[in-house]
């Protein structure tokens, strides 16, 4: 019972902060933000409902509703309209959806556009790789560690569950790649389970699927685990077997990205090694 009482509980408090960030956003917004006359009648300087609820293109009373914090049926699309409406900024738009019940859509503007600021990040860690990935495990920034050590390349696709399964220098490390691999399918369908209707996640399994029957086996498991923080063991065809700790950042403009640093691990030769990647290319350039 106590379980029943605490989700009533939270969705009362979660329904109050919808009807008062819905409120405080309208307030914000003038007549003539969004192309009305003001006219004199009008007793506060922000949005009338039924204002919102015509330029939305929703029902008054559905829009009213919706401000009062009851429970209705929502949809993205009408939150989008009203967002439009409202002029939220990329994270309001986000805390909408969550106050509504809704999982926050893909944020606007490029899905794969990094900004300066985290590139930087990325090329400034000298220490080991440093990776940014999306939601589904695409590369979308590497140092040149990371290019070296996992062999990504500007302009090629590079799926870190894909390449766990199908690039030798994981697979030469037999007994490690079969320990870690439960865990690695688990933590993806965790990831694909935060957004069940993006078929992006079931396009990269079933292809992963159709082409490696142990990546087939272990996803008809259904095993949901823990956010992956990283694969930290792998042979490299030049300076052998590495291993790595790592840390896991999210984003801060891009939530469902993550910023992977990798530290050579201690008590191990990996930094020596490392350290022989640069000698290797410049003998190979003579």
């Amino acid at each position: 019972m106590s379980e029943v009482v605490d989700t009533r509980s939270v969705r009362t408090e979660r329904r109050a902060q919808l009807s008062a960030f819905l409120k405080s956003r309208r307030a914000e917004i003038t007549p003539g933000d969004v192309g009305l006359v003001p006219g004199s009648r009008r007793r506060t300087p922000g949005l009338r409902r039924e204002e919102v609820a015509q330029l939305s293109g929703v029902g008054v009373s559905w829009y009213t509703w919706l401000e009062q914090g009851r429970e209705i049926t929502v949809s993205g699309e009408v939150l989008d309209a009203v967002a439009g409406v409202l002029r939220l900024s990329e994270p309001e738009r986000r805390h909408l959806y969550l106050l509504a019940g809704l999982n926050p859509p893909p944020a606007c503007g490029s899905a794969t556009e990094v900004s300066v600021e985290v590139r930087a990040v990325v090329d400034g860690w000298d220490r080991g790789p440093a990776i940014v990935r999306d939601r589904y495990w695409n590369i979308l920034a590497f140092n040149m560690l990371a290019g070296r050590v996992f062999g990504c390349a500007d302009g090629e696709p590079h799926n870190c569950l894909v390449t766990f399964f199908t690039s030798p220098r994981y697979r030469g490390l037999p007994e490690l790649w079969a320990e870690a691999a439960p865990g690695v399918v688990a933590a993806y369908r965790a990831d694909a389970a935060l957004v069940p209707h993006d078929s992006e996640f079931q396009r990269v399994a079933h292809e992963l699927a159709a082409a490696e029957p142990e990546f087939a086996e272990l996803w008809e498991r259904h095993e949901v685990g823990a956010p992956l923080q990283a694969v930290n063991a792998l042979h490299h065809p030049e300076v052998g077997d590495l291993y790595f700790d790592a840390t896991t950042l999210t984003v801060a403009d891009h939530p469902n990205w993550s910023l992977v640093l990798y530290n050579p691990k201690p008590n191990t030769d990996t930094a020596e090694r490392l350290a022989g990647l640069p000698r290797l290319r410049l003998s190979e350039s003579a």
